[in-house]
């Protein structure tokens, strides 16, 4: 019998994610995404785009320049990425070892444990209140000296609850040994930062990504930021070259587009506040949200509901199996055109299924 090389433990255990499969045509309210478009000055820029441009390796300090200097931070703290997934797979690679635990307040990210499962760190899930607010107490009291790396998704995702500022303060100075990640990717639908920070507390990273408001999910780019102290370990785990140069070159023009962005987000705000009037009106128990999607209790028809929302070409996601997620699924928001369909969707989906209030 032939024998075959084994992949080492921590790969044996590292969580498998698997994508949603078969085809996702329709309004797509199941990843967060942009429903509608990147700024057209990114179109623009693709198009100058030369054929010897693509000869290039890309070169990823020029644009951290700028995003150093949109965020207010210096180029030495700003670390560009393939994607937040990229960033958390570095930060992981950079800090977690055998000896070491990650903290992870969940629901959360699912890739926070797909990248923390393939280390040889030991997890450590401290569960949400039922209401999904920040388990602060709790986390606080599972920080031991072998805890070295603490997530906070701010908002969180799947359930779009914001941690207070002071609760973030409070992990950082209770944690000095751990670096503590900050991630927010939601940041231009809640608006609060704790970037500010970044020069005070040298174990505070923060993460952001282009994928959502900027719509560039398709061209994988995200963001660090950290004090130089850390940031230049970081970058020595990093491929040089993993941002690559049609992302780098259509960054700029995205970032530059402000009335772009803003009309955007303003979009998502106005139909954020519509699919909760709707959710109210119908009786569908949901958690409050900060970011551009909603965590709504459908109960026992999960999958019935999200079935025949696809029917209707209206995706959603079923969150069902994230942890207190039961009878959970998550909606997207996104432009005001789009939230209506959902609505419409919503309604005809809810009838069809006999669903009632009780059942939330």
């Amino acid at each position: 019998m032939a024998e075959y090389p084994s992949p080492r433990k921590a790969a044996l255990r590292t969580k498998e994610y698997h994508p949603p499969l078969g085809s996702r045509d329709g309004v797509r309210l199941d990843f967060n995404e942009n429903t509608f478009a990147c700024s057209p000055k990114v179109l623009e820029m693709l198009g100058r785009i030369s054929r010897s441009d693509l000869t290039k390796y890309p070169e990823r300090e020029p644009v951290e320049r700028l995003v150093a200097s949109q965020t207010g931070l210096d180029p030495a703290q700003v670390l560009l990425t393939n994607g937040v997934d990229e960033a958390i797979h570095v930060l992981c690679q950079t800090y977690l070892d055998i000896s070491n635990e990650f903290l992870l307040p969940v629901p959360t990210y699912s890739m926070y444990e797909v990248y923390g499962s393939s280390t040889d760190a030991k997890l450590v899930c401290v569960q949400a209140t039922d209401d999904f607010s920040f388990p602060l107490d709790a986390l606080l009291s599972r920080i031991t000296p072998a805890t070295k790396l603490i997530a906070i998704a701010n908002p969180n995702s799947p359930t779009g609850r914001a941690v207070p500022r002071e609760a973030i303060l409070k992990v950082l100075e209770s944690a000095p040994h751990a670096i503590v990640l900050v991630d927010e990717a939601y940041f231009h639908f809640y608006g609060q930062t704790v970037l500010d920070l970044i020069d005070q507390a040298p174990n505070l990273v923060v993460a952001r990504t282009f994928s959502k408001a900027y719509g560039l999910a398709g061209l994988r780019l995200g963001m660090l930021a950290a004090h130089t102290t850390q940031m230049r370990w970081m970058r020595r785990m990093i491929s040089p070259y993993s941002v690559n140069g049609l992302a780098l070159a259509c960054l700029p023009p995205a970032i530059e587009d402000e009335a772009y962005l803003n009309w955007y987000v303003d979009e998502v705000l106005q139909g954020r506040k519509l699919f909760i009037d709707a959710l109210e009106r119908i009786g569908v128990a949901y958690w409050p949200s900060e970011a551009n999607f909603v965590l709504v209790k459908i109960g026992a028809k999960h999958k019935e509901f999200t079935s025949a929302m696809h029917r209707r070409n209206v995706l959603v996601r079923d969150r069902s199996s994230d942890p207190g997620c039961t009878g959970c699924v998550r909606i997207t928001v996104g432009t005001l055109e789009h939230t209506a369909i959902g609505v419409k969707a919503l309604e005809e989906t809810l009838m069809e299924i006999e669903w009632s209030p009780d059942e939330s």
